[in-house]
């Protein structure tokens, strides 16, 4: 029997909104630093203003409230107002990047101060929103712009909570590639203009070549690797985002295919076909880290198991994470980094702003400087961050395509055409939701 598990902050919305709205954490989870982390040396990108950052595209359309309005208008008004931004903040990486690089740049370029918000789960800045809402704070809302994706953003849009459309009207949204369904659609949602794409993410294995210089290959193999090998792994409990990541893995090979999920919600189809995936991670559990008595309860516990060479695998949504940590002397320097034959989970993240915000203007400003070749290929070089670009290759103009082309690559980072033939889809956020609370009456708590 496992340790009995935390009590999910997002219970506290499904009582507010009387099981409308469903709710779990789809940024990782993981504890907040007490402090702000001093910020990495930001990616060396040129000082000068990325193309095509004064006008909205052709065609595009106002923003609710800033209708007859111009792109410069917006830049205007947002000038020296603050935004508030309510993140995930358990990455040392992340944090020293968004309040370093980022945040100067806005100061700099736009005069808008950036205060990052670090939060534990996303559910802890969309209760927030709720309760204002609840409270008629219709307009002086103390959160500006979220970072944000699945379940949670389909939450947001059930409740109205979202400003919006607003995306489109972006500057640097030309350099999007809105007919991708994986960027068009959040887990199953459409956008709609209701966020701005911030990056893109893809679930990979990290392992130590020294120790295991051929790693299990298949999901299947993996299980069977771990039964032969009691103590050596583990993963993230759920909601974890990268925990839960590796359970959807497993669903995805025992079940018979994530094909015959990307509908409608099923409950009947849900619960005939997830006993394979509750029996395959029961089979396990005997020879997980501790005897699977207990589950490392963030992305940050984990780092530190195999760090420390206590399990021989850990687990990422962002491919160039282990090279970063490698970089950083956190990981032994023959971490490397593999995706299933079968392929892994790639999703998009993004921006939105809350319809409460009282800075609007500025939090447009701040998603369309995210949005820019720059900051991208700052965020996308492992100095900056890591994240893969969100942006399409083929609709920048061809100096920037040579800039990304020529962003250093770790030792432990994948090549683009390894991630990009192995992409396999997430599921739409119902199936997430029923997943995580599956494993945990399942597996967890069995």
């Amino acid at each position: 029997m496992s340790n009995t598990y935390r009590s999910l902050s997002w219970k506290l919305i499904l009582v507010a909104l009387a099981s409308v709205l469903t709710l779990s954490a789809c940024l990782p989870t993981s504890a907040v630093p007490a402090t702000q982390p001093a910020p990495p040396q930001p990616a060396a990108v040129e000082s000068k203003p990325a193309p095509s950052t004064v006008e909205s595209p052709a065609g595009a359309v106002a923003p609710p409230g800033y209708e007859g309005k111009s792109w410069a208008d917006i830049s205007a008004e947002a000038r020296g107002q603050t935004v508030n931004f309510y993140m995930w903040g358990g990455s040392d990486v992340i944090n020293g990047w968004v309040t370093g690089y980022v945040a100067q740049n806005l100061k700099d370029r736009y005069g808008i101060t950036l205060n990052m918000t670090p939060v534990a789960d996303a559910p802890e800045f969309i209760n927030k929103i709720l309760g204002e809402k609840q409270a008629g704070r219709n307009t002086d809302g103390s959160v500006d712009l979220m970072w944000v994706n699945g379940e949670n953003y389909r939450t947001l849009r059930q409740g109205s909570l979202v400003f919006g459309p607003w995306s489109r009207f972006l500057p640097n949204s030309v350099y999007v590639n809105w007919a991708d369904a994986s960027v068009a659609n959040d887990f199953g949602t459409p956008v709609d203009g209701y966020e701005s794409p911030y990056g893109k993410a893809q679930f990979v294995m990290i392992y130590n070549s020294a120790k295991l210089p051929v790693p299990p290959k298949t999901v299947n193999d993996l299980l069977a690797w771990i039964k032969a090998n009691p103590g050596q792994f583990t993963y993230a409990a759920p909601p974890d985002f990268t925990g839960a990541a590796f359970v959807r893995h497993v669903c995805y090979a025992t079940t018979g295919g994530y094909q015959q999920f990307m509908g409608e919600f099923d409950q009947a189809a849900f619960d005939a076909k997830f006993s394979a995936c509750w029996q395959a991670l029961n089979a396990i559990e005997p020879a997980l880290w501790r005897g699977g008595q207990t589950y490392p309860e963030n992305r940050a516990r984990m780092q530190d198991l195999f760090a420390n060479g206590e399990v021989l695998f850990d687990m990422a949504y962002n491919p160039a994470e282990a090279s970063s940590l490698l970089a950083q002397g956190r990981y032994p320097e023959t971490a490397r980094t593999f995706v299933f034959d079968e392929g892994t989970i790639a999703n998009t993240h993004y921006v939105a702003i809350p319809y409460n915000s009282p800075h609007k203007a500025a939090a447009m400003v701040v998603a369309d400087f995210l949005l820019s070749p720059e900051a991208q290929l700052s965020k996308a070089d492992p100095a900056g961050w890591g994240d893969l670009a969100v942006l399409d290759p083929a609709l920048l103009p061809a100096d920037w395509q040579q800039k990304f082309n020529d962003l250093p690559r770790g030792p432990a980072t994948l090549p683009d055409a390894v991630l990009a033939t192995h992409r396999l889809p997430e599921l739409p956020a119902a199936w997430i939701t029923a997943i995580e609370k599956g494993w945990e009456a399942n597996v967890l708590k069995r």
